[in-house]
């Protein structure tokens, strides 16, 4: 193992153990690392990282963006054992990401979307478990605010409903966390385990939570497509469209409900955010600070407590 690539596992490792993930990134600098090996490279250039970044040729802009992100991160780590190191002018394939605009659900759609995963067909009787889940899934996201990932990796130990309770493990840099529950959650979650543990009786079956046909933990990609399906059943989506409302919506959703709750309590949302953002997980109180103008309706009602503000001044 040639140096440069012993420095991307040194870096991938130590950047690891501080709980970054690190998946793609990780592939696309052992990808660079070999682009470095073939061009017989002693050390990284400007030149050569803006050459590897801009592969393949037939990729969006913002592609390239991304890719020449991660090696301007590793290259200011590289810099200091090889001062050589070139680390990339932060100018060079400039690219904004734009945030998807958020889908805001109506209760009426949600309850859609939940009766027609209770309806969903099923072919053999290993599926008959199936509807119930999704309908526990798609619940649990759209009142609770956690992340599908986060969902998908709950395992039967981590739901304690005699407490009301959820852990959250291993979650966004390595941290857990709990999150409470209405007792209306618990009891439809209770309902499904009743039902899951019963289905499952006397069959090998794994410890998830939400368990595919075959007893293994569902999968996200079925999740989405499954989703993407219903969308179209109820409306939500045309047939043949591509874009549309996404399941992290739910996310988006239950922030603008809580921020709304607390303007029409009374509360002030900008000093309780950061309540909010320990509750969905957030590294920084930032991330949830944008939920705050993201929302005609949070719109309406900070506009009406300035509009208080204003004539009682007056």
């Amino acid at each position: 193992m040639n140096t440069l690539r012993q420095a991307v596992h040194d870096y991938l490792n130590l950047r690891r153990s501080l709980g970054f993930k690190l998946k793609e990134p990780g592939r696309a600098l052992l990808d660079f690392a070999a682009f470095m090996e073939r061009h017989n490279a002693p050390y990284i250039s400007q030149a050569l990282a803006l050459a590897w970044a801009q592969q393949p040729a037939d990729v969006q802009p913002a592609t390239w963006a991304r890719r020449l992100g991660v090696v301007r991160d590793f290259t200011r780590y590289r810099s200091a054992a090889d001062r050589r190191t070139q680390i990339p002018a932060p100018g060079l394939l400039p690219f904004q990401p734009k945030r998807a605009h958020p889908y805001l659900y109506s209760d009426d759609e949600v309850r859609r979307l939940l009766h027609a995963a209770l309806e969903m067909q099923y072919r053999y009787e290993r599926g008959a478990l199936r509807p119930r889940a999704f309908y526990c899934l798609f619940g649990l996201l759209s009142v609770s605010g956690m992340r599908l990932s986060e969902a998908l990796n709950l395992e039967l130990r981590d739901v304690d409903l005699a407490e009301g309770v959820l852990t959250i493990r291993g979650a966004k840099f390595g941290k857990d966390r709990l999150l409470p529950l209405h007792a209306s959650t618990c009891k439809v979650l209770a309902d499904y385990i009743v039902r899951r543990d019963r289905h499952w009786a006397g069959r090998d079956v794994s410890p998830y939570l939400f368990v595919s046909s075959g007893g293994r933990r569902l999968d996200q990609a079925d999740v989405r497509r499954t989703f993407y399906a219903l969308s179209r059943e109820i409306g939500l989506r045309g047939t043949s469209d591509s874009h549309g409302p996404r399941l992290h919506d739910m996310r988006h959703l239950f922030a603008t409900r809580t921020l709304v709750r607390w303007y029409q309590s009374g509360q002030d949302p900008e000093r309780r955010l950061p309540i909010l953002s320990a509750y969905l997980g957030h590294a920084h109180v930032a991330d949830t600070q944008w939920y705050l103008s993201a929302s005609p309706e949070l719109m309406r009602e900070s506009m009406r407590r300035l509009e208080r503000y204003w004539e009682n001044r007056s």
